[in-house]
This record gives C-alpha cells, sequence and structure tokens, in this order.
C-alpha cells in the first residue's frame, strides 16, 4: 500500500451510510454466514497524485474485475470468490433454492450476492473460461467447487 491511503475496518459492507447499527450488524451477520469476516476493511486515496493498494487471493488462481453495471447490476458467486470492490458495493446472502442440488449434486447452498454498479474483483480457483450462452445448456460437474473451481453465474433479468 502506497503512502496516502488510509484504512479502517467498518461493521457491514458500508453500502448504505444511513444505516442504523442494528441494520449493519444484521448485514454483518449475512457476511459470516458467505465466509466474510464482521468487518469489511475500507481503503480510501488521501493524497495527492496516484497511489497503489494491492489484493492478493487467499489460494492459487485467477483474480479478474467484473463490471456489475454490465451484468445487470448483480452477480452470484461461491461465498469464497468476492475479493475486493469499489465503495458503495452490497455484499449480501443468496440461498441456492434447488434443496436436491445442495443434498445430492454437491452444490452449496449459501452463496454471496454482489450488488452495485462499479467494479468487483473476484477470485476463482484455476483458470477462466468464459462462456456467453445463447440458447445452449453448459454442463459441469457440480463438484467442481470443491476441486479448486469457481463457478459464477450471471443470469440477465427478465
Amino acid at each position: 500500500m502506497d503512502n496516502g491511503i488510509e484504512f479502517e475496518a467498518k461493521l457491514g459492507d458500508g453500502s448504505d451510510p444511513t444505516q442504523n447499527f442494528f441494520g449493519k450488524l444484521l448485514s454483518a451477520g449475512s457476511q459470516i454466514l458467505t465466509g466474510e469476516s464482521l468487518f469489511i476493511t475500507h481503503f480510501t486515496h488521501r493524497g495527492t497524485g496516484k497511489s497503489k493498494v494491492a489484493f492478493s487471493a487467499p489460494y492459487p488462481g485467477t483474480i479478474f474485475p467484473v463490471d456489475l453495471s454490465q451484468l445487470g447490476n448483480r452477480i452470484i458467486i461461491q461465498n469464497d470468490a468476492f475479493l475486493c470492490a469499489a465503495k458503495g458495493t452490497k455484499l449480501s446472502l443468496y440461498l441456492n433454492k434447488k434443496l436436491g442440488a445442495g443434498l445430492f449434486g454437491g452444490e452449496e447452498f449459501i452463496l454471496q450476492k454482489i450488488e452495485g454498479d462499479g467494479l468487483a474483483f473476484i477470485h476463482a480457483g484455476g483458470t477462466i473460461i468464459e462462456r456467453t450462452l445463447k440458447n445452449e445448456t453448459l454442463r459441469i460437474d457440480t463438484d467442481c467447487t470443491r476441486k479448486g473451481s469457481t463457478l459464477i453465474s450471471h443470469r440477465p433479468e427478465g
């Protein structure tokens, strides 16, 4: 982290500055269920000129930027894929509605929803292969997340 950058830990994700303490606590509790910390570290540049702060992944893989404004302002990811995001990005719990997929297919019940209109940085185990499906079905190993892979899903609204 370069000079001129300050950081502080805040309860909750900080996406709503008018949120009361109970709301922040509820948001933070949701974050804990998705594998995040009770507190989120906020970095702010207060110096002059340009400064940099670097983030690293918790295990080998690929870090890639996601422009939420190009994905309907939200994305659903597995619970340990979030790395960092622009200020105002909301992190919340997303429950997989397919009970059978969780019990028999190896999929996770608790996922993470990221909402906002800026950049978010996602960490994925292994190599990223992006596919745009057009009236197609892509079959994958439902156990891929336990084998070092990450599945990130985006479903357009409507």
